[in-house]
């Protein structure tokens, strides 16, 4: 776009958040379906009717502007998307899981923070008002949305935290066990050591 203008900048802007929103209408409902916690899932499910909302308001700004919606591919929100694929096909705790699956989301609602807050600013300079003003609902949408995030995050971390500490004291027992008479597989592997050393002499 050599020479273009803010305005022309601005339509891009949009059409790159059009294909954004409407991949993430398509990954919600696998993020609420993996979600452990019913509370997260709930979060993913909320969050998927505010963005189908999200799409019509941008369909809104493309009349505003008189404008088409074609195809622009969001790579960003794409790769932003297969992280989160990676961690829904590890093998994790349920607890972690979660804890996984809110970074991810909320690496999302970063990137779409800064995409509707740069884009509001863009029409506010260009005297697009009505443009502005439903950018700007959006953005208020997502920041709220960010805040919820954080506060399963500061309720499931912890849980995820005390699991891990539970598989390793699980972990830790079942070697003393298999060692036998209370030792660790080093202790018995240090005491086989010292028996056949007096045996030697």
């Amino acid at each position: 776009m050599r020479n273009g203008t803010l305005r022309e900048l601005l339509v891009e802007q949009l059409r790159d958040m059009y294909n954004m929103e409407n991949q993430l209408v398509k990954a919600l409902p696998k993020m609420a379906e993996a979600a452990n916690s019913g509370d997260l899932s709930s979060a993913f499910e909320e969050h998927l009717e505010q963005t189908r909302g999200h799409v019509q308001r941008l369909e809104q700004a493309f009349d505003e502007l008189g404008v088409a919606t074609k195809g622009k591919k969001c790579l960003g929100m794409e790769g932003l998307i297969d992280e989160g694929k990676e961690i829904l096909e590890e093998d994790l705790a349920p607890d972690t899981l979660d804890a996984g699956i809110i970074g991810a989301a909320q690496k999302v609602e970063h990137y779409e923070i800064a995409a509707y807050g740069t884009a509001r600013t863009h029409a506010q300079l260009l005297g697009l008002d009505s443009v502005a003003q439903l950018l700007e609902e959006t953005l208020e949408e997502e920041k709220q949305t960010d805040q919820k995030l954080t506060e399963l995050a500061q309720e499931i971390n912890p849980q995820a935290e005390l699991g891990s500490e539970e598989a390793e004291t699980s972990t830790a027992g079942r070697r003393r066990s298999v060692a036998g008479n209370g030792e660790t597989d080093d202790e018995m592997s240090s005491r086989r050591t010292r028996t056949r050393v007096i045996s030697r002499s």
